[in-house]
């Protein structure tokens, strides 16, 4: 790798990458810049500037992040639909090359020869800060401690901690219950107690959405207006991206929606059980299908449902900045120009259903479709010709295939 002389490091404030921080510092030798991304994990991130000041660190970047995450990266994949293997809604995915993308300005900014970042080797989130990191800057260096130190047990980073004097949160002398990541588009929980997918998952590892059988006995209905794919105002009223996100979180945590138990096959090869809460976003997701269906043509919605999956997986699998999702992303802003209007929805105990929409540019054509009087709107004998065309090579193979 070469001699390097200063790192960013990517920086959460907690134990892990605490310890990471101290080891940069003794293994190589290096002075450590620290950012910390605030993308609506509802942490107290100023506890990580203080904690980095502590260890040492001169330069600190603690940033919000949330209106950019939510519009530049949260939208555009909204815009498709987007759910890896048919059910997850990439909250953990989405965030990563976003903080790779500061990770590499900070460097460029303060200088430095490398970035850092705190994935363990088995998980899909170390793929996803290298590649995009590679493909921002070619050039730059980067550190895995994971995939490097001799810290292989719990016991043994906290004896690191505690030999360089490295605060220890109490519940983190003994063995956590699982490991959780958050932002404001979901909370993924991974490990320990969930590791054993045949078990279901305690009630308490859930922390973004109320229990849907204790959730409110009445339903509630709620009216979101869509711009060009995008949402833009909740119960007519207009609303930031990040805004927008966080109020139907709120909404829907209180009707216990968005829970997902799920084994992924993550890039890497194993498989692996998640616990995801991605209440606001799985509102959002039924809302923008209900506005495609008055007004995306059929062609168009047919192909987005083809590539999704496709464009799902380069996500997931950290290829953000590749060209092929960049093309897939210009298809998909396309086909948004008229998805625009407003949805009508009703959330009821873990459930969200669309049961109204309507759009100025809507597709939908009441006259063609009713069955009263069309006033010849539409011919039904042209559906003999178009039946008998669409026939032809279906009677031609069946007489072909009668023949002894």
């Amino acid at each position: 790798m070469g001699k390097i002389k200063k790192v960013v490091l990517a920086y959460s404030g907690g134990l892990d990458t605490s310890i990471i921080l101290k080891w940069l510092q003794i293994q190589y030798q290096v002075e450590v810049v620290t950012f910390t991304a605030d993308l609506g994990q509802e942490e107290e991130l100023e506890a990580a500037r203080k904690k980095a000041q502590m260890l040492g660190i001169r330069e600190i970047y603690v940033e919000d992040l949330r209106e950019e995450f939510v519009s530049d990266f949260v939208f555009p994949m909204f815009r498709a639909n987007t759910l890896y293997e048919g059910l997850y809604l990439l909250g953990t995915s989405i965030a990563r090359p976003l903080i790779s993308k500061r990770l590499v300005e900070i460097a460029a900014e303060t200088k430095a020869d490398a970035i850092a970042h705190g994935a363990t080797g088995k998980g899909n989130d170390q793929i996803r800060f290298e590649l995009s990191a590679y493909a921002l800057n070619p050039e730059i260096k980067v550190i895995a401690p994971w995939r490097e130190w001799d810290l292989t047990s719990r016991t043994k980073l906290i004896d690191f901690a505690e030999k360089y004097q490295i605060p220890i949160a109490k519940d983190k002398r003994g063995e956590a219950p699982f490991s959780v990541d958050a932002n404001l588009l979901h909370t993924s929980s991974e490990g320990k107690v969930l590791e054993d997918p045949a078990l279901e998952a305690p009630n308490f590892v859930y922390q973004r959405t109320t229990d849907p059988i204790k959730a409110p006995d009445t339903p509630e209905y709620l009216e979101i207006t869509f711009k060009n794919g995008d949402a833009v105002a909740v119960n007519g009223e207009d609303l930031s991206p990040a805004q927008l996100l966080t109020k139907l979180n709120k909404i829907g945590g209180i009707h216990g929606i968005g829970r997902l138990d799920l084994v992924e096959n993550r890039y890497i090869g194993m498989k692996s059980r998640g616990i995801y809460e991605t209440p606001g976003g799985t509102i959002l997701l039924e809302a923008h299908r209900g506005m495609e269906q008055i007004t995306l043509d059929r062609g168009a919605a047919h192909l987005k449902d083809e590539i999704m999956p496709r464009y799902a997986e380069l996500i997931y699998n950290g290829y953000w900045y590749s060209p092929e999702r960049e093309m897939l992303q210009a298809l998909i802003d396309k086909s948004q120009e008229y998805v625009s209007g407003r949805v009508r929805l009703k959330l009821y105990k873990g459930n969200v259903q669309t049961v109204g929409r309507e759009s100025p540019v809507s597709l939908y054509s009441e006259k063609h479709v009713t069955f009263e009087d069309d006033a010849g709107a539409y011919d039904q004998n042209d559906a003999s010709g178009f039946i008998r065309l669409n026939a032809l090579r279906l009677k031609l193979l069946s007489s072909r295939n009668k023949q002894p």
